[in-house]
Order: structure tokens, then sequence, then C-alpha cells
């Protein structure tokens, strides 16, 4: 699994990317493209829309997501057209509140911890510890014309609360297309399937004597 974190990802770009009043960062930061309104969070303490930070704000840990019984949280992220993710920007912690692993379900719109564990991630990884934001590579042919994607954290490490400051996606994003309206049209007539006009011979029409 590729991932990049720290000085391998994120870190190596700031210079490069975050310029002064760039809010995204990223070109193809999907930030305004996420239905922030509609960022569910399960088992957390806060709104799940609380970590769906600009790239300028990326870094500030006066807000954050916390699982609230034990350490797991799910995060549904709902698209506002359809998107092929790229990569996944993450900054969790600190240290043991670090979640373990992150796993994504593309278009799994309604899973919740009752079904989770029986189904397969879409893609999964490990997440180290660190203050910066990790960038996660996914596979592409795995995740494209996403509406939604869900997030899961199954455990911490080593803490009773997982702690997520900043989620954010990179990728393309394009319009959604409403589904088109099918018309059926006869391709070519078939003369056996209609009744002769009178005066018609095969379709023509006879010469006035």
């Amino acid at each position: 699994m590729t991932h990049d974190h720290g000085h391998g990802g994120c870190g190596d770009h700031a210079n490069e990317h975050d310029l002064p009043g760039n809010v995204l960062g990223y070109q193809d930061n999907l930030y305004n493209q996420i239905d922030r309104p509609h960022v569910v969070a399960l088992n957390a303490v806060g709104q799940g829309q609380t970590v769906i930070k600009s790239w300028s704000e990326r870094n500030d840990e006066a807000l954050y997501l916390e699982s609230d019984a034990d350490d797991q949280l799910i995060l549904r992220v709902p698209f506002t057209g359809s998107v092929k993710l790229r990569a996944l920007l993450l900054k969790a912690g600190p240290s043991d509140k670090t979640p373990a692993k992150v796993s994504l379900f593309a278009n799994e719109n309604n899973i919740n911890f009752d079904d989770i564990v029986d189904k397969t991630p879409t893609q999964e990884f490990d997440v180290p510890q660190g203050r910066e934001v990790g960038e996660y590579q996914v596979r592409a042919a795995k995740f494209t014309n996403i509406s939604s994607i869900t997030v899961f954290f199954p455990a911490s490490q080593g803490a009773e609360e997982t702690r997520i400051y900043y989620l954010g996606f990179l990728g393309q994003w394009s319009e959604r297309k409403a589904d088109p309206i099918i018309t059926v049209y006869e391709a070519q007539a078939n003369p056996a399937d209609h009744e002769k006009i009178q005066g018609m011979i095969g379709g023509a029409q006879l010469p006035q004597q």
C-alpha cells in the first residue's frame, strides 16, 4: 500500500502549494465539492463537518473530532457530484489517540458499526503517529464515479479515544448527471407490419392517370 506522510508526503508540497490566500492548497482539493452539512459522524463527540476544513486550516488543532464510547469512529462523507478520488488527507493524534488504521468504503451510504466488520474495505492504510497531514494515495480504479465515501477508524494506537483534526480529499469532480430519459424508436419500418394504403405500391404513390 502506498502512502506518504509527513516529510515524504504533504510536507514536500507545502511550500509549493500553500501560498497566501490559497485556500485549497492542491488544485484538485475537493473541499468545495464536499456536502459538508450532510457529513455524518458515528460514535463521535461533535459534528462530522468539524474536521472537514479548508487547506489553510488543516493544522488548526483547536477544532477536532473524538470518538465517544470507545476508540472506533465512522465518518460518512457525501460529495455534491461524481468524484474520481486520488488521495485521502488525514491529520490525527496526538500520539496514542492516533488511529491504527483507516479503512475507506466507496459508495457505502448507510454502513454502520453492526455491519462494517463483515464488509471488505475498498482500500485500507496503516496510520503513523505524527503531527503532519498525511497523504494516502488510493487505487484510482477502485474510486471512480464516487458519490460518497465512508471512512472507518477501527481502533486507536492505545488510547480509549481516537482523535481526528483534519480530513480532506484530492481528486477530480464532475457534475452528477441525471438519469437519461430512454425513448425507443423504430429503427426501420417493416412493410409487412403496416397495412398498404390504397393507391400505394411499396410505399410509393402511383402517378395520376
